[in-house]
């Protein structure tokens, strides 16, 4: 039975912050250690410097994306919290126009004028800040950001992501590793997309299709950059 406390529960929405940082990090991780791998391996004759370069490229890789989404995530977080003293201070100097503001945006929704302005009144004295945080902002529960949440999904997707690449260039036969790399790369990515789109609730052969093809883009043309530029080493 739905009530208001389990409405959510056959919904996604709640997972979008996570699921997002998450999918980014494993995509990321994947793909451009594997595009890395391939690029030295094309380049490369010995073991060695395709392994130094895919170690090296995991830990600058995982730690850049945890501090990179939660550098984006907090400046997203301030941008929020300088909006919502804002609505606050606006709320004191000139309550009439905010409630009439309210009311419009109720009206916009498809309410008669009327039914919106009374809407906008008895929302206004239940929590008139959080009404309007949530109506005039767009600010709720759901989409509020969580920088420490977004860094540790990201960071830890990446460093998980990137471990297939590694093991591959621990065990993979050094004449044909960048084969190896693309087709266990593929393999991975194939199982993300399916995972990310089962865990979100969407259509699973859209996202294996979306992220093959831009995961096969970017080890395309980094296995090119290795064949043009590339000396052995």
């Amino acid at each position: 039975m739905i009530t208001i406390d389990n409405y959510l529960d056959s919904h996604y929405i709640h997972r979008s912050n996570w699921l997002r940082a998450a999918v980014l990090g494993a995509n990321d991780g994947i793909i451009s250690i594997s595009s890395l791998a391939i690029g030295v391996a094309t380049a490369s004759t010995t073991r060695d410097p395709i392994l130094l370069a895919t170690v090296a490229g995991l830990v600058a890789g995982a730690l850049s994306m945890a501090a990179g989404e939660y550098v984006s995530v907090s400046s997203q977080t301030d941008i929020e919290k300088a909006d919502i003293e804002r609505e606050k201070d606006e709320l004191k100097k000139m309550p009439e126009a905010e409630l009439k503001i309210l009311g419009e945006i109720y009206e916009k929704r498809g309410l008669k004028k009327e039914t919106a302005l009374q809407v906008a009144k008895e929302l206004t004295e239940s929590d008139a800040l959080g009404t309007h945080i949530r109506d005039e902002l767009g600010i709720n529960e759901i989409s509020q950001a969580n920088p420490i949440q977004a860094a540790f999904a990201s960071g830890a997707a990446f460093t998980i992501g990137g471990l297939l690449p590694l093991l591959v260039t621990l065990f993979a036969p050094v004449e044909t590793m960048e084969y190896f790399l693309y087709g266990f790369t593929i393999l991975s990515l194939i199982i993300l997309g399916a995972v990310s789109a089962k865990t979100g609730g969407s259509s699973i052969g859209k996202a294996v299709i979306r992220i093959v093809i831009w995961g096969t883009i970017a080890m395309g043309l980094s296995a090119l950059v290795g064949y043009i530029f590339g000396v052995n080493v």
